[in-house]
């Protein structure tokens, strides 16, 4: 599913909210969960899951195309662990 599919959805469900307020809502849901992350929170959705980020340390890459070695710095990463409630409807 993609943005404006979503919105769209949200839109069937919602019909007495104009479109411009759905896309309101969808946006300070993603911004607010994107802003935890960047804070170095973790935003935890009961039965979907929970959104964190991990550290990655500092390595030694390789440039694909010159076979070069490149260091590649330590950084920060998102990651989402599923709900149990999410597995569960995934694995029945």
């Amino acid at each position: 599913m993609i943005r404006s599919e979503l919105l769209h959805e949200l839109h069937k469900d919602n019909p007495e909210l104009r479109a411009e307020e759905i896309e309101q809502v969808v946006d300070i849901f993603f911004d607010e969960i994107a802003q935890r992350l960047a804070e170095g929170g973790r935003v935890e959705l009961r039965g979907f899951g929970a959104f964190s980020t991990r550290e990655r340390e500092a390595r030694s890459g390789r440039n694909p195309r010159t076979g070069e070695t490149v260091d590649v710095p330590a950084k920060r990463v998102p990651y989402f662990k599923a709900g149990k409630e999410i597995r569960e409807r995934l694995n029945d």
